[in-house]
């Protein structure tokens, strides 16, 4: 089975009174990136973060989000009191003198820089928070593979819905090419009667054998249908073995492109061409939606 590289998980998990809360969003991508947005307090711990994402995901831009929902009395911040008292001081001169007097409001005071200050853990309330946080997110990581793999398993469907499309048409074409060259043939020999008894002139049917036998080898398609074939069977089978098939899907999708691509310029056949316009647009259809895939 294939993974999307689109997803959504998250988490939350309580410790000493401390709520974390994890959200992991991804969005494809050609490679792997994350984007790791952490309280300051937890600063800590983005590298340990970082490897955790990296082991879980391969390939997809990672927007992961730990908040802090609800803080104990134990939390690893502190007031700055003697800042505090000053600017309080300070406001309440600043009043006197205009002749305002009322109360302050200290959730406001606290978000002024420098009064709520971040402190060190101890390793012992190190090792139990990043424990905690470490297990939230695996749980919001899981709930992200889950996701990623049901919408993979709707993305395989669709694709092999549309290799089965194109190799409908490969058939026509394979059934086609066989008659081409007869028909061509055919073609050449009664426009070459018609000029030669305008002409009242004779021609070999030698010369027009090997006309025709230019012409066959010109408009030779049967390695190309050959090719094709063979991608399109590389192409289900990476559903089976690979589930990080992204990257060799990308890579064969060009290869089924190139190869219609030389159908189109070895033929002059009307019905053939019409095989090619229908299998190239499946194929275009099938390399914008394996960008999604991990």
């Amino acid at each position: 089975m294939i993974n999307s590289m689109t997803g959504y998980g998250q988490a939350q998990g309580e410790i000493d009174g401390a709520v974390y809360a994890v959200e992991v969003k991804t969005v494809n991508n050609r490679y792997f990136k994350t984007i790791i947005k952490l309280p300051e307090l937890m600063a800590y711990l983005e590298e340990d973060i970082e490897k955790l994402l990296r082991n879980n995901l391969s390939r997809g831009t990672v927007n992961y989000v730990l908040r802090i929902k609800d803080l104990s009395s134990n939390a690893l911040f502190d007031i700055n009191e003697v800042a505090l008292k000053a600017i309080i001081e300070k406001l309440n001169r600043a009043g006197s003198a205009v002749g305002i007097e009322g109360a302050f409001d200290i959730g406001s005071l606290l978000s002024l820089p420098g009064i709520v200050r971040p402190i060190s853990p101890d390793e012992e309330t190190a090792a139990q928070t990043k424990k905690a946080v470490m297990d939230v997110s695996k749980k919001a990581i899981d709930s992200l593979r889950q996701m990623r793999a049901t919408e993979g398993n709707f993305l395989e469907a669709e694709l092999k819905e549309h290799c089965r499309a194109i190799g409908q048409d490969l058939e026509q074409i394979r059934a086609r090419s066989n008659v081409v060259v007869q028909e061509y043939a055919k073609k050449l020999r009664h426009r070459v009667d018609v000029l030669l008894a305008e002409a009242k002139l004779n021609i070999d049917g030698e010369t027009l054998s090997r006309e025709v036998a230019i012409y066959a080898d010109r408009s030779d398609i049967s390695e190309e249908i050959a090719r094709m074939d063979s991608h399109l069977q590389q192409f289900v089978q990476c559903f089976q073995v690979n589930e990080q098939a992204g990257r060799r899907l990308d890579f064969i999708s060009q290869e089924m492109l190139r190869e219609a691509n030389t159908i189109a310029s070895k033929t002059s056949d009307g019905d053939i061409t019409r095989c090619v316009v229908d299998m190239k647009c499946w194929i275009e259809r099938i390399k914008e939606q394996i960008q999604n895939v991990e």
